[in-house]
């Protein structure tokens, strides 16, 4: 019963204040349902400022005392967020009252999984895989985005490749591109559409292997403000490349579950450790979508991407404490959405002052 009561009332209120997931706010009551919206509808910003349990904290500037939380997304993606931002574990254990009585974790995962591979090189053909909870989604609905990086000029830029495309019996699609996979960079989002609901994933191949390029952090949760980073300031790993000539684009996502372009400033730049190792820019801020950076060394391209929300790439998070080696342990689930997207929240709860075992009967 506590795991249920604790499970709806972190779901289904926003907190106070209402809209603290797109401010750097002190939160005095602790949810995340999106604001304005009633049912199961979460707040894809308030999931951003939770403290993550999947990912170590990373230290930018190195050297800074400057910490970051950091929520894994696989390869070239990432979500760091300043920590001073985020919302931590023991504040939301008191804001909820239940400090020192009951402890809690909670997973919110995408209901539907879109796994993208490499099928075939070259020719590029891509193989795209549904499935719902234990099960291929027959038949979904699939729109797709294909970014590929080229230069024209001084900087990167980005070519899209869009189209729609229906999954097999089995759940199975195929994408061709007319280009040699194995020798350039592109990003693809794939989202998927049955019976209501709704996934998304995506997958990036870059030719660059001498680092991690340019990596965003947002450095002012409120304003939009996001560092785009030279990544031997981030983690000094081999021989350093001193320049990267970058291209920066954000995506907003419509209504519609579209991706458009956004104009942001600083898009274009270049990095060079040494003298002029970071860039700022600004993202709308409570508009989901995602960042997408496309940078250029040698002849070589690499591409990095940012959620700007968590929807928008699918991404899972947890939060919470950590149940092992609790004897009793109770765990309840929902059906929610994020940006559109099918979630499930999930919360396993434990008592934090022992147990009992009751038996009915004469």
């Amino acid at each position: 019963m506590k795991a249920s009561d604790l499970l709806d009332n972190i779901l289904l209120n926003p907190g106070y204040p209402y809209n603290w997931g797109e401010t750097n706010t002190t939160l005095s009551y602790f949810g995340l349902q999106q604001p304005g919206a009633s049912g199961y509808v979460l707040s894809s910003f308030a999931l951003m400022r939770l403290t993550s349990l999947t990912g170590e904290p990373v230290e930018y500037p190195r050297g800074s005392g400057k910490w970051y939380n950091n929520v894994s997304l696989g390869p070239q993606g990432y979500l760091f967020m300043p920590l001073s931002s985020c919302i931590t574990y023991d504040t939301a254990s008191k804001l909820l009252g239940i400090n020192g009585t009951y402890g809690f974790q909670l997973s919110i995962m995408p209901v539907v999984n879109v796994s993208i591979s490499i099928n075939r090189a070259n020719p590029l053909r891509l193989k795209v895989e549904v499935s719902g909870p234990g099960f291929p989604l027959s038949g979904a609905d699939l729109s797709y985005y294909l970014y590929r990086a080229y230069k024209t000029g001084t900087y990167p830029s980005i070519q899209l490749y869009s189209g729609v495309t229906k999954a097999d019996p089995a759940g199975v699609a195929y994408l061709d591109f007319a280009f040699n996979g194995s020798t350039e960079t592109y990003t693809v989002v794939v989202y998927a559409r049955l019976s209501g609901l709704l996934g998304i994933g995506h997958y990036s191949h870059r030719t660059f292997t001498r680092g991690e390029g340019v990596m965003p952090f947002v450095a002012n949760y409120e304003s939009g403000k996001v560092y785009l980073a030279h990544s031997w300031d981030v983690h000094d790993q081999g021989t350093p490349v001193p320049d990267y000539k970058f291209n920066a684009t954000f995506f907003i996502l419509t209504e519609e579950f579209e991706f458009q372009p956004w104009p942001i400033q600083n898009s274009t730049g270049n990095l060079n450790y040494g003298a002029k190792n970071y860039e700022i820019t600004t993202l709308p801020v409570a508009h989901p979508g995602f960042l997408l950076i496309t940078y250029w060394n040698g002849g070589e391209y690499g591409m990095n991407i940012m959620p700007w929300g968590i929807g928008t790439l699918g991404v899972s998070t947890v939060f919470g404490g950590t149940p092992q080696g609790k004897v009793w342990t109770a765990t309840d689930f929902r059906q929610v959405t994020v940006d559109q997207i099918a979630y499930q929240a999930k919360i396993t709860c434990w008592s934090l002052k022992g147990y009992q075992v009751w038996k009915s009967g004469g």
